[in-house]
């Protein structure tokens, strides 16, 4: 076995149900040989779930890195996000910190508040991001919400053809949580791959063709990283791509 641990991020929102789903998740998709280990953000209040999440301990985010180290010995660790704070920051930070645990990212998860999103429509922008970087999407807390929207819902990723695997939540519990924790990639993001897609640009930043001839054969041509479009900033700092606050559609802490 190796003794690069599997890692998952987990992501979704307040009372989404994150800690009893991955409950499910660990105790339904691991073996008696694997060795889990579960982070929790500091800032996360204690809740009922917390006691069947092996090997729990707390994380602390500064906003501009991650203060963890990885649990000894484990096989698989679950990094369960700050559910208030800037999910596009946390999950550029969880980038340079996975790599320098060693980790191997084996998916990301998102559990999705079905009552939360069709309640405030403006928070689609939200789940769209969440979207984008997960490998599978679990939709909860459903009894509330018509069928309706539950479809079109999904249908506004469909008709993207958004890679990423979506399953119902049923009760807390997954139909298969093994095949939910298979680490096989099919988020729609790059920014975690190892081997990245390249961007060539010439001396004024200018993207360019790798064999694109120039007016001057020594121009230097520099190989960079793609970057996520919700990574990128404008020249003042702002991201390029901004999504809403989801503090404004939370009730206080």
């Amino acid at each position: 076995m190796s003794d690069c641990p599997l890692l998952y991020l987990v992501l979704g929102t307040p009372g989404s149900g994150r800690r009893e789903v991955l409950a499910d998740l660990i105790e339904g998709g691991l073996t008696a040989d694997d060795r889990p280990a579960v982070l929790l953000a500091e800032s996360e209040a204690p809740n009922e779930f917390d006691a069947r999440l092996p090997g729990l301990a707390r994380w602390r985010w500064t906003g501009e890195f991650i203060e963890a180290a990885l649990p000894p010995e484990a096989t698989h660790v679950f990094l369960i996000l700050d559910s208030r704070g800037n999910l596009i920051d946390q999950l550029e930070v969880a980038k340079a910190w996975i790599e320098a645990q060693g980790a191997e990212l084996a998916r990301v998860i998102s559990v999705i508040d079905c009552q939360l999103a069709s309640e405030h429509p403006p928070l689609l922008a939200w789940f769209e991001a969440c979207v984008h970087f997960s490998d599978i999407v679990l939709l909860n807390r459903r009894d509330k919400v018509g069928n309706k929207w539950l479809s079109d819902f999904q249908m506004h990723f469909k008709k993207q053809f958004i890679p990423c695997l979506f399953e119902l939540v049923r009760a807390g519990r997954l139909k298969n949580p093994a095949l939910i924790l298979e680490p096989q990639a099919r988020r729609l993001s790059h920014a975690f791959d190892e081997e990245q897609d390249l961007i060539f640009t010439d001396s004024e930043g200018d993207e360019s063709d790798e064999d694109e001839e120039t007016e001057d054969d020594e121009e230097e041509i520099e190989a960079v990283p793609e970057e996520d479009l919700y990574f990128a900033r404008r020249a003042g700092g702002r991201r390029a791509k901004e999504i809403p606050d989801i503090r404004k559609y939370l009730p206080p802490a």
